[in-house]
């Protein structure tokens, strides 16, 4: 599915709002991935949920003919005229300006407004606060102009956004997730088909477990360098295998069929999919641990994931290793694992619901003593997506 096969089909709810005073808040949550890692944007499978930190936009007409964007959280203000067609600043606020010219693009404008950011949502740890953003400000500037669009419209419409605008390289997991995710549950995507399927995470032995998420404060921005140079390799890889075996992507293909291609393809990319493969076939595997409710099953893919990323995917680092080897000591942790696009950020952790905050406290220590780096360390549930929490209902909008 892409936007140019199937072009957004806007419903108009009611002519735009000229009340000054009508202010639309939307939300739009963090999301940490469990399973299938650099796989979303070759066609692959992963396993997101939503977490509770948010972004919140909060949106309001204006009466002359200007957007204006404001960060709570870096107090800065960014202004421009209704037909601005500037490129990006290398700001945060081209997260949000590069929705609306995806939605203009699209034949959505919206009328003046004052778009204000807040939230809570730890930036450049691995929990996808550009996504968050971005989600929250496609919500809002669709209610501003009553207009409405689908799941898969939005996560696209916003995952453009960050390919186009931004120029960062991501794949459709973070959006969509963000978009979709159901409460108690995580989200099982095949981002080829955008065809999804709640997971529990709240069944059998699973119940008693929470996601630690831990942020080693190491910062990276997917934007640049490395990941860029990952996904690459990934798709030299994938068009050797396309052109041998006839598949359509990685997201069909085997490993016996890689290692069948191994001799026509570089080092580098052979090992960037057979991490991509192998994590494919972990996320259906990790399917059957949940409905299980077998969290020994689930933890021990999670550490299978990790070593995957690092020996294969080379996205890890020292402190994520020490994190992940520690972690896998400690009470109560069934696994861990290295979330996010890699080279820093959080690791994400299956634990004990009980040993939950005796885990955070001695991960946290430990890595306190080996580099000096005081990590943030959050203990999560699955929560509901922006989809779930705040489309305005139609008579709302009416």
């Amino acid at each position: 599915m892409a936007l140019e096969k199937n072009p957004l089909s806007p419903i108009t709810l009611s002519p735009p709002t000229t009340d000054a005073s009508a202010t639309l808040h939307c939300v739009a949550p963090a999301r940490v991935n469990l399973l299938g890692e650099h796989t979303d944007y070759t066609g692959g499978f992963v396993l997101p949920m939503a977490i509770s930190f948010a972004t919140q936009a909060a949106i309001s007409p204006r009466s002359d003919a200007h957007y204006s964007f404001t960060s709570e959280l870096l107090n800065q203000t960014l202004t421009i005229d209704l037909d601005d067609r500037s490129t990006a600043r290398g700001e945060w606020s081209d997260y949000p300006v590069g929705v609306l010219r995806q939605l203009q693009q699209h034949g959505i404008h919206p009328p003046p407004f004052d778009l204000h950011l807040t939230g809570n949502v730890p930036f450049a740890a691995g929990v996808s606060s550009s996504a968050s953003v971005e989600v929250a400000s496609a919500m809002a500037m669709l209610a501003i102009a009553r207009t409405r669009l689908s799941i898969e419209e939005i996560s696209l419409l916003c995952q453009r956004a960050e390919n186009e605008f931004v120029d960062s390289p991501c794949g459709i997991m973070d959006q969509f997730v963000i978009t979709a995710a159901k409460a108690g549950h995580a989200l099982l995507l095949d981002t080829r088909s955008l065809t999804y399927e709640h997971l529990p995470m709240n069944k059998g032995a699973l119940a008693d477990t929470q996601i630690v998420v831990c942020n080693s404060m190491v910062k990276h921005s997917v934007a640049t360098g490395e990941y860029g140079m990952r996904r690459r390799e990934s798709e030299e890889g994938q068009a050797i295998l396309v052109a041998r075996f006839g598949v359509r992507d990685l997201g069909e293909t085997t490993l016996d069929q890689l290692y069948l291609a191994q001799s026509e393809m570089s080092d580098a990319a052979f090992r960037r999919c057979r991490h991509i493969i192998s994590d494919n076939a972990r996320v259906h595997q990790a399917k059957h641990a949940m409905f299980n409710g077998d969290p020994l099953a689930f933890g021990k893919l999670m550490l299978s994931g990790h070593a995957s990323e690092r020996d294969d995917f080379e996205c890890s680092c020292e402190e994520i290793d020490f994190l992940v080897d520690t972690a896998a000591q400690l009470p109560g942790c069934f696994g861990a694992r290295l979330t996010g696009g890699g080279f820093g950020g959080s690791t994400v952790n299956l634990v004990q619901r009980s040993q939950a905050e005796a885990f955070s406290t001695a991960l946290k220590a430990s890595y306190q003593e080996r580099f000096n780096i005081a990590a943030d360390v959050y203990i999560c549930d699955a929560v509901d997506g922006a989809w779930r929490r705040n489309i305005p209902a139609a008579e709302d909008l009416a």
